[in-house]
């Protein structure tokens, strides 16, 4: 393949398109996106100090402890001081954070399977089902 088969332009176009579709499937959350990015730090990694929480989502101290505050008042994570660092907040997914998690991804996977279903031919469902291992691809991080 030579640097012709695929151009800025066509580049471009996918990073718009991919913006929009990540969009319109966010449209139908329930937690706004910088919450949920912390339920699903700690879905992933377990319990997180709120300045380890802060780095991963490029925010400052303040700024996260105010999402933490938000996401405890709602019951959706636990708070407690670090047993070795009393100075230190460790936050950890609650039940009902994991359960609103999964009723967050259920939403938007229904979204896209009846979006495909209506929307999309046989043959382009079938081009879709091998997109998510060409952008796995793309993002891989030791690229």
């Amino acid at each position: 393949m030579d640097d012709a088969d695929y151009s800025l332009a066509d580049a471009e176009q996918l990073r718009l398109a991919v913006g929009r579709f990540v969009r319109r499937a966010r449209s139908v959350d329930t937690v706004p996106a910088g919450q949920a990015a912390v339920l699903g730090h700690l879905r992933r990694d377990g319990p997180l100090a709120i300045v380890t929480l802060a780095d991963r989502e490029r925010v400052r101290h303040q700024s996260m402890a105010r999402t933490v505050r938000l996401l405890a008042d709602q019951g959706l994570v636990d708070v407690a001081a670090d047993t070795s660092d009393k100075r230190r907040v460790i936050v950890t997914l609650s039940t009902t954070g994991g359960a609103r998690i999964d009723d967050e991804r259920t939403s938007r996977a229904t979204w896209l399977a009846q979006a495909a279903l209506r929307e999309l031919t046989e043959e382009e469902r079938t081009v879709l089902k091998r997109l998510p291992a060409i952008l796995e691809k793309l993002v891989t991080e030791d690229r």
